[in-house]
C-alpha cells in the first residue's frame, strides 16, 4: 500500500497525547457514536458485542495514541481501523469457538439469538446494505451512514482512498438496482 504522508498533530491531538481528559473527552464525542453505530452495522449474531469491540478500540487508541500523527479527523479513521482490526480478531475467535463445539456436540442443536437490532432501527435499510458484497457494505456504510469521507474510510477499511470511491460508486449502483432506483444523471 505505500507510506502515508506524516500529518502534524493539531491541537487536540496534542492536549490528548498529554494525557487530557478533557481533549479525550472531545475525541470521544467526535467519534464513539458513530463507531459503535458502524460496529453494530458490522456485528453478526453469536459474535462480539459491537459495544465490547468499541471499548477495546478506545482501549488500544488510548495505549497507541503516540504512535498517532494527525488531525482529529484522521483519528476517526485510524480509530475505526483498530475497530476493524479487532472485530476481525473476534470474528476469527468466533468462528474457531464453533468449530469446536460442532466437534465436540455434532450431533447437539445449536440455536444462536437473532442480533438485537440496536442503532440502525430501519430493517430496509439493513436489508439493502445486506444485499451488498461485505467490502462494498462497509464502504457504504462509513461513507453514507457514518458520513466519513473517503481518506477516514480508507483508514478504517485498511483500503486507499480509490479504492473507497470504486466501492462506494459500485456498492451505490447495486443499491439502485437493488432498491429499483433510477440512476443520477451525473
Amino acid at each position: 500500500m505505500g507510506t502515508r504522508p506524516v500529518r502534524a498533530d493539531d491541537e487536540l491531538v496534542t492536549a490528548a497525547k498529554r494525557g487530557d481528559a478533557a481533549a479525550w473527552r472531545e475525541l470521544y464525542r467526535a467519534h464513539a457514536g458513530r463507531l459503535l453505530l458502524w460496529l453494530e452495522a458490522r456485528s453478526t449474531p453469536g459474535g462480539e458485542a459491537p459495544d465490547d469491540l468499541a471499548a477495546a478500540a478506545w482501549l488500544v487508541a488510548a495505549e497507541r495514541i503516540a504512535d498517532f500523527s494527525g488531525s482529529s479527523s484522521d483519528f476517526g479513521g485510524w480509530l475505526f481501523g483498530i475497530a476493524r482490526k479487532h472485530a476481525a480478531n473476534a470474528s476469527r475467535r468466533t468462528a474457531t469457538r464453533v468449530r469446536g463445539l460442532d466437534v465436540l456436540a455434532a450431533d447437539a442443536t445449536r440455536t444462536v439469538a437473532p442480533a438485537e437490532t440496536g442503532i440502525l432501527a430501519d430493517e430496509w435499510v439493513r436489508q439493502a446494505l445486506a444485499a451488498l458484497p461485505p467490502r462494498e457494505r462497509d464502504v457504504i456504510a462509513c461513507t453514507e451512514v457514518l458520513d466519513l469521507d473517503a481518506s477516514a474510510t480508507a483508514a478504517a477499511l485498511g483500503m486507499t482512498a480509490v479504492a473507497v470511491r470504486v466501492a462506494r460508486h459500485r456498492g451505490l449502483k447495486r443499491l439502485r438496482a437493488h432498491l429499483g432506483t433510477p440512476p443520477d444523471p451525473a
